[in-house]
């Protein structure tokens, strides 16, 4: 594993690994999901490469990791900079190091659903969305419905506002936030159509035939984040695609849980053939 920089088109230099294969039969990159930092995927990646004879590619976020507090308040970064301008940068550092290798691409959750925007994304063979769809806070297990209003509509806002950042850390996630991460994240998952309602205005308008490759989108049966039945229908940002929907069940895995981010966590490896077969 070896580690790089990628440069985006507004001259942010991201930080990433590489992990490269003697004889690789192609070049998979994996973006991952918010707040979640990079080198969680290292295992997985590790474990992929030899599975499948890839280089594989994965990296952080702009502003995202291990900031100080006062940097990650100042930042002005929002989570379309991540899903569109980084994600875009990702494969093109891949298109341009490995011009004559097949490029896959993993998406987990934010990972998985912006790829219409990339202005290469006709040159990705293969795209898998992991966890990855249309989070809109009505439609969680009643279980979890509590957890999620506190998150849009009280704990979350007002510890953005007081605190000019999201206190992620202390809400159970794995890093802070910037606050426009935030308040986009909580548009997006407060629209019943994602960031469907920014097209062409925050946003740019992507092109849905852009991508005419092979789109795999895996759901895990006990996502209370993005539940399967919003996860299955992710395939309407990817008309011209061909389209396999998993359902990865932990219990016939011998796994007790798999949820939204740990999937690509060591301890639920059981689960990690499932992603690739």
């Amino acid at each position: 594993m070896k580690p790089i920089s990628i440069l985006t088109t507004d001259d942010k230099e991201l930080t990433g690994s590489l992990i490269e294969h003697p004889d690789p039969f192609g070049v998979t990159i994996i973006h991952g999901a918010t707040g979640v930092p990079y080198q969680y995927y290292a295992s997985f990646a590790k474990w992929y490469a030899n599975e499948k004879n890839h280089h594989v590619l994965f990296y952080e976020y702009r502003d995202s990791g291990n900031l100080t507090k006062a940097q990650i308040r100042a930042s002005k970064t929002k989570m379309a900079d991540w899903g569109i301008t980084d994600q875009s940068a990702a494969l093109d550092y891949a298109l341009e190091n490995f011009p004559d290798l097949p490029i896959h691409t993993i998406g987990h959750s934010l990972g998985g659903f912006c790829l219409p925007f990339h202005k290469n994304a006709d040159k990705v063979v293969s795209h898998t969305t992991v966890n990855s769809g249309l989070a809109y806070w009505p439609t969680h297990p009643w279980s979890f419905t509590l957890q999620v209003i506190m998150f849009w509509f009280v704990l979350g806002p007002l510890a953005v506002k007081i605190l000019g950042y999201l206190p992620g850390i202390l809400l159970g996630m794995k890093t802070n936030l910037p606050p426009n991460v935030y308040w986009q994240w909580r548009k997006w998952c407060t629209n019943p159509d994602l960031h469907e309602v920014e097209w062409g205005k925050e946003l740019p308008q992507p092109d849905l035939q852009r991508f005419k490759g092979k789109l795999i989108i895996i759901g895990t049966k006990d996502d209370k984040t993005i539940p399967p039945a919003r996860v299955f229908i992710l395939d309407r940002f990817f008309p011209a695609a061909e389209v396999d929907k998993r359902l990865i069940e932990p219990a016939k895995l011998g796994l007790k849980s798999v949820g939204h981010i740990a999937i690509f966590s060591k301890h639920n490896a059981a689960a990690w053939p499932e992603i690739i077969r």
